[in-house]
């Protein structure tokens, strides 16, 4: 995939993000996005959060999920999924800020101690 085609897929997809936060229905992801809208929501469920809220999707958890799922995804595909967690991370174009977990008594032990 080349560049134009990479950045054209991440707004695309940062789009159907930000469309989604704002009206709450369900994002419509073209068919070239749809591998990596899965895998962003799947990375995003498993992200780890600290005191000052979530934490990004590592490098590590995203290789974890490749090889869990046997799903291999090329450099410009990390990209892209990078660009989604920046994105998420922000809160999107309105500002809001990313949604917190609850805090749970074990995290609150492993956090504090």
């Amino acid at each position: 995939m080349g560049h134009t085609a990479t950045k054209r897929l991440t707004q695309h997809l940062i789009a159907a993000m930000r469309a989604h936060r704002s009206t709450g229905a369900r994002p419509v992801i073209t068919e070239a996005g749809r591998v990596l809208w899965r895998a962003f929501i799947a990375l995003s469920r498993t992200r780890s959060y600290s005191s000052f809220g979530p934490n990004p999707i590592s490098y590590q958890e995203i290789e974890a999920w490749c090889r869990l799922t046997r799903t291999p995804l090329a450099p410009h595909h990390i990209e892209i999924l990078c660009a989604l967690d920046q994105e998420w991370l922000r809160g999107g174009a309105d500002g809001t800020p990313a949604p917190r977990s609850d805090l749970t008594a074990a995290a609150f032990d492993a956090a504090i101690g």
